[in-house]
C-alpha cells in the first residue's frame, strides 16, 4: 500500500509518502512541505497548494490519501486556513478517484506513539524509528504527514474489516421484501 499523508496548512502543508503493509517494515518514499507566502491572497495560496499536491500525486502515484481531520482550535483564522488546505488535498485526491481517509491528530499520535497526547518531538522520534531514518524530518509538518500515512497503513485493514462486517450486518437484518401480489 502506498499512502500520501497530508498535514494541511496554509503556510506549510506537510506531505509524505509511505509504502508498506500492517505488520511489515514501512518505507518512506518521499517527504516535504508545500510552502506559500504569508502575504499572498488566500485564493492564490490555495492554488499553490493544489499545484504542489498534484505534483506529489503525479510523482508518487499513491493508492490512498490520508489527511489530518481539522479540529476546533481557539484561533478561527488558523482553523479556516487549515480547513481550506485540507479541502484542496481531498479535492485533488477525489479528482483522481483516490480514496481519502481523515484521521484526527490524537488518532495519529496514538497509532504512532501509543499515546494520543504525544508532543511533536515524540511523533518525530517515532516516525524516525519506524521508517529507519537518520534524523527526524523537518519541519514538524513533514513528520506529521508521514505519521498520517503510517496511521492509515496500520488502521486501514481493520477499518476495512469493520466496514465489511457492518455491511453484512445490515444485509442480515434488512427486511425481506416479497414481490407484489405474493403476500
Amino acid at each position: 500500500m502506498r499512502v500520501l499523508g497530508v498535514d494541511p496548512g496554509l503556510t506549510r502543508c506537510g506531505v509524505g509518502v509511505v509504502e508498506g503493509t500492517a505488520g511489515r517494515p514501512l518505507r518512506m518514499a518521499g517527504v516535504g512541505v508545500i510552502r506559500t507566502p504569508a502575504d499572498a491572497e488566500v485564493a492564490d495560496r490555495l492554488v499553490l497548494i493544489e499545484r504542489g499536491i498534484e505534483q506529489w500525486l503525479d510523482e508518487h502515484r499513491p493508492e490512498y490519501v490520508a489527511v489530518e481531520r481539522v479540529f476546533s482550535q481557539h484561533n478561527v483564522r488558523t482553523v479556516m486556513g487549515t480547513a481550506q488546505a485540507s479541502a484542496v488535498a481531498m479535492l485533488c485526491a477525489a479528482r483522481r478517484g483516490l480514496p481519502v481517509a481523515l484521521h484526527t491528530p490524537s488518532e495519529v499520535k496514538a497509532a504512532v506513539t501509543g499515546s494520543g497526547r504525544a508532543d511533536k518531538a515524540q511523533v518525530g522520534s517515532m516516525v524516525t524509528r519506524l521508517l529507519r531514518l537518520d534524523a527526524p524530518p523537518k519541519p514538524a509538518d513533514a513528520a506529521d504527514a508521514l505519521a498520517l500515512a503510517i496511521c492509515h497503513i496500520w488502521r486501514a485493514p481493520a477499518a476495512g474489516r469493520l466496514q465489511q462486517l457492518a455491511a453484512a450486518q445490515r444485509r442480515a437484518t434488512a427486511p425481506v421484501r416479497l414481490p407484489k401480489g405474493t403476500r
